[in-house]
């Protein structure tokens, strides 16, 4: 799909700036009704991608490693 190209590529702020820009323009009720529809299917893809990056970052931090006191210690590999 040719709106989905370049989805990947966005950071993680940059794809929450779009959706929210999307959400906005949906909201406003401005929208025709295929250009609502096209903008729900970017816009669940952009929601899909932030998720995506999301739950990297969480497992990048749950693979902290930590010593006996409870003191960060390094980091443990992940298969993300």
């Amino acid at each position: 799909m040719a709106e989905e190209s370049g989805i990947a590529e966005l950071s993680f702020e940059d794809a929450l700036k779009e959706l929210e820009r999307i959400v906005a323009r949906l909201e406003s009720g401005e929208a025709t009704l295929q250009e609502a529809i096209d903008l729900y299917e970017r816009g669940d893809q952009l929601k899909r991608q932030c998720a995506a990056r999301l739950d990297a970052a969480q497992a990048r931090i749950e693979a902290i490693r930590t010593d006996a006191d409870g003191r960060a210690a390094g980091t443990t590999s992940f298969g993300a």
